[in-house]
């Protein structure tokens, strides 16, 4: 009986072992977008200001001052240091930034579509920078992907937007469930 205990305990670990999807030999973590932003952050305290903004002027001085500071808060919202180096698989959008052709090199990852480009972007630790050497053809910009890769914690400015994360990619799937 305990053989077979000790059979049964070993084939579990295997498929457990098995199971665990590793890049260049590290382990995989599937992150989803909440997990880039640390647990005491809200878009709240950015969005409060909203109600201002709505009940002032377009032309007055101070919508533009209130819009300008809403911005800045949403370019510098604060990442979760402990992501910094780990291996991450995360869906998402792409924002093409880089390509030669249709070759996309360089874009950000953004969690709903549309972001910086129909709509203002998300709060920079929405956003990850992704650099894919090999590039890739993204077919429809409407597919979400999966792209699996090396996350860092560090600000990439461009005129699209300011992310908080940066990735080289490794691996660029079609999301699937």
């Amino acid at each position: 009986m305990k053989n077979i205990f000790a059979l049964f305990m070993l084939m579990i670990f295997t498929a457990t072992l098995q199971a665990e999807e590793r890049v260049n030999g590290e382990k995989v973590i599937n992150v989803e977008w909440e997990a880039l932003m640390p647990a005491d952050y809200s878009l709240d305290d950015i969005f409060s200001q909203s109600d201002q903004l709505a009940a002032i002027d377009d032309f007055d001085p101070q919508a533009q001052t209130l819009l300008d500071e809403m911005m800045a808060a949403m370019q510098s919202a604060p990442t979760v240091p402990e992501m910094n180096g780990k291996m991450v698989k995360v869906p998402g959008y792409v924002v093409p930034l880089e390509s030669e052709g249709r070759r996309i090199t360089e874009f950000f990852l953004v969690p709903y579509f549309g972001a910086c480009i129909h709509v203002p972007p998300p709060p920079s630790n929405q956003i990850i920078h992704v650099h894919f050497e090999p590039g890739t053809n993204v077919e429809n910009l409407y597919d979400a992907v999966w792209i699996t890769g090396k996350l860092k914690t560090e600000v990439v400015q461009n005129d699209i937007a300011t992310s908080g994360y940066t990735m080289e990619a490794y691996r660029i799937e079609p999301y699937e469930l």
